[in-house]
């Protein structure tokens, strides 16, 4: 039986148990010393596959072409017709142009070879003209793009970025700004730094007064502080592994964590919560140890499975990033589980005498029970009432604008963030990137021309501007869209673009094609994805509970939850409600990753609790073969370790969105939604009400998976306790005689 296995299991922590503990120290360490390299090896890419159109495209344009990587100056706070100015800029180019490293440099009048094919730049003796893209709209500020070499070696790239940057400050301007993809990189990954520290420093003091609360003990409260530390290390190693294999994006690190670090102290939590339990039944503490692993020891197994099987969707998708996030989120799972079942035990056999013993065992007609009692008494109209409150909070996802995060997700403080800011505001243009269009073309011919004449004449083209630079074998056209960069007018510029009949091979590109073919990509993918999150959960709960009907209803019951979960990120992301009291600026739209990791996440963590509550009903409903009864049963005996447990995973999550990334405090704030409306809503009016009117339906199955049940499903009984100390005295009396 599975219970012995664990059992066993307790007996051989408890004999190793400083080895154990040592054991984990050792992870402790090597996770302190090597896990933060993670953060330097952090993507900030599109995240899409690499056969996408997209992504082709701008592989052959960057490869034929030759460029570098750009970094961009924005000179702001001088009159851009100020010949002291145009001066100083002039000469600043000229210094740039000289510099090791250097490709090329535009400025609004830089001479030479700074001008030469360039759309936007004149001489150096012209003022520039009204529209000229490198000097802003009210003519007080100018930039310079600086195109770098790739592959210089031995770090020369990161010196080179540095000499530009120090030489662009040294213009006399009021606010002198560099930024650049690769500037942007590095301030992605500080952030993500800073946010994971921030987001711990904030949750784990709020967790330890809360567990104070639960345990009313020092050293049962810090227990799982101390696991939820050590299954952080383990994260960052496991990323660490990963990212070396697959890229991993910017926010990565920060979910994964937050993901470890509420779930190992969830497991810890009811690990030691039925520790204490046993030791308040007269258990010693080696024998305490073994029933405990025995049963919140397997429930923490079977829990730790679900959510990992939820985790598992992820893999349905082609995108590299998303898969690396399965395999981490899949690792930090196992290594909070496994530590719960090893570790915990551990620490609880070097000082497990130091906790003090749970109450005596109350009432089962406790708050629960009696709630559930209530809610059945109502269940038709609470079921009606809740399903049509979750709905309505749904309703805002239905307009949801999905795109790319880019550099609005950083802080305001952020020179990228800030350069980005002041270039949409006021350069012709704004911050809006072009469509790409590469055509298989010599430039100039009729085919060409004819092409270039209709996609010009299409809805939503603000301009097109053939790029000078380019191989003679192929044409590449800028094809600048009305609106944002990835709005509703791009994309489906995008779309029509790829429609028109096309006289030779083309190709397209841009952050617009990024986004369509990232979409598309993830539509494809998505019923596959559901599909595998789906059987892996109705078969787990199957195997647990023996019933079809109970993995069905709790599946709709997550999407529900989860649905008023996505509302609520339109609500506050994309149309701004509270933003100034999470500090951050509305960007308009919803990153499109967030739905889909905060749905696989999330679903994994309500799965979690629908175990905790399950086993105890399904073992109630063993015990009476009363469904009202076992309901109310299992809803009092796991009411209080499941609000403490979503408490404290919610204090988590809110202490990630608390962090300076918008992409984290979206996924932060819409998961701690999710789990609060599952541990409330849904577990304790939904769950009671649903099963209320299905009675014994619950627990049906077909007579042919009933037997498949009876082979291999997982449910089984109770594991008998050890004869407590006393009962032991009283037999060896009987024994003795008088």
């Amino acid at each position: 039986m599975l219970s012995d296995v664990f059992a066993s299991l307790g007996r051989l922590v408890y004999r190793r148990r400083v080895l154990v503990a040592l054991a984990w120290v050792l992870v402790l360490g090597v996770g302190v010393g090597f896990g933060g390299e993670v953060f330097g090896r952090l993507g900030t890419g599109s995240g899409l596959r690499d056969d996408a159109e997209s992504v082709v495209v701008s592989d052959l344009v960057a490869r034929v072409s030759g460029s570098g990587t750009e970094i961009t100056g924005l000179l702001d706070g001088r009159r851009a017709d100020d010949p002291a100015f145009r001066a100083e800029a002039a000469d600043a180019v000229e210094d740039l142009e000289a510099m090791a490293g250097v490709q090329r440099v535009v400025g609004p009048w830089a001479a030479g070879r700074a001008v030469r094919g360039d759309r936007g730049a004149q001489g150096a003796t012209g003022g520039g003209p009204p529209d000229n893209p490198l000097i802003a709209e009210d003519r007080r500020a100018v930039m310079v793009r600086v195109e770098l070499e790739t592959g210089m070696p031995g770090g020369g790239f990161d010196r080179a970025v540095d000499r530009v940057g120090e030489r662009l400050r040294a213009v006399d301007a009021p606010r002198v700004l560099v930024g650049g993809d690769e500037i942007a990189r590095e301030e992605f990954q500080d952030q993500a730094q800073e946010d994971l520290e921030r987001g711990e420093t904030l949750a784990l003091p709020v967790m330890l007064v809360l567990l104070l609360l639960v345990f009313r003990g020092f050293v049962a409260a810090v227990t799982p502080l101390l696991v939820a530390v050590v299954a952080v290390a383990g994260a960052l190693l496991i990323l660490l592994g990963v990212s070396h294999v697959a890229d991993i994006s910017a926010y990565s690190v920060n979910v994964i964590t937050m993901l470890g670090l509420g779930l190992a102290v969830d497991y810890s939590l009811l690990v030691i919560s039925r520790f204490r339990e046993e030791r308040a039944a007269g258990l010693e503490l080696p024998e305490a140890i073994e029933r405990t692993l025995a049963t919140a020891g397997r429930t923490v197994a079977f829990s730790g499975l679900t959510v990992a099987a939820a985790l598992c969707g992820l893999l349905a998708f082609a995108e590299p990033f998303l898969r690396s996030l399965a395999w981490g989120g899949i690792g930090v799972v196992l290594v909070a589980m496994v530590a719960a079942v090893t570790l915990v035990p551990g620490l609880l056999g070097l000082w497990g005498r130091r906790i003090r013993p749970g109450p005596a065992p109350a009432t089962d007609r406790g708050v629960f029970y009696r709630l559930s009692r209530v809610v059945q008494r109502a269940a038709p109209v609470i079921v009606v009432a809740v399903a049509a409150l979750l709905v309505l909070l749904a309703v805002p996802f239905r307009h949801a604008r999905l795109e790319n995060s880019g550099l609005e997700s950083l802080p305001r403080s952020s020179a990228s963030r800030r350069l980005f800011d002041t270039v949409d505001a006021r350069f012709a243009g704004g911050g809006t990137d072009p469509i790409v269009v590469v055509v298989e073309s010599v430039p100039g011919s009729p085919l060409v021309a004819d092409y270039l004449h209709r996609v010009g004449q299409l809805p939503g083209v603000a301009r097109v501007e053939p790029r000078q630079g380019t191989p003679p074998q192929l044409t590449v056209l800028d094809v600048v869209p009305q609106g944002t960069s990835e709005g509703p007018v791009a994309t489906r510029l995008v779309q029509r673009i790829r429609a028109l009949e096309r006289p030779v091979a083309v190709g397209v590109t841009g952050p617009a094609a990024f986004l369509v073919d990232y979409r598309d990509s993830l539509t494809s993918r998505l019923p596959y994805a559901l599909g595998l999150i789906g059987l892996a959960t109705f078969a787990l709960l199957f195997l647990m509970t023996g019933s079809v009907v109970v993995p069905v209803k709790a599946i709709v019951m997550n999407m529900l939850s989860l649905g008023a979960s996505f509302g609520a990120l339109v609500w506050v992301f994309q149309e701004g409600h509270l933003s100034g009291l999470l500090g951050f600026d509305p960007p308009g739209m919803v990153d499109i990753t967030m739905p889909v990791l905060i749905f696989v996440f999330a679903f994994g963590l309500s799965m979690d609790y629908e175990v905790f509550l399950l086993s105890r009903i399904k073992e109630a409903w063993d015990e009476t073969g009363d469904n009202d009864r076992a309901v109310a049963l299992g809803l009092q005996r796991t009411g209080r370790i499941v609000t403490s447990a979503a408490a404290l995973i919610v204090i988590v999550f809110l202490g990630f969105a608390a962090g300076e990334l918008l992409t984290i405090k979206e996924v932060g704030l819409g998961m701690a939604i999710a789990v609060l409306l599952d541990a409330t809503v849904v577990r304790m009016l939904l769950v009671p009400a649903t099963m209320k009117l299905m009675g014994r339906w619950n627990w049906w199955a077909p007579p042919a998976v009933r037997r498949l049940h009876d082979r291999f499903g997982l449910a089984e009984q109770r594991p008998p306790a050890p004869p407590r100390p006393q009962d032991q005295e009283r037999v060896g009396s009987l024994h003795a005689g008088p």
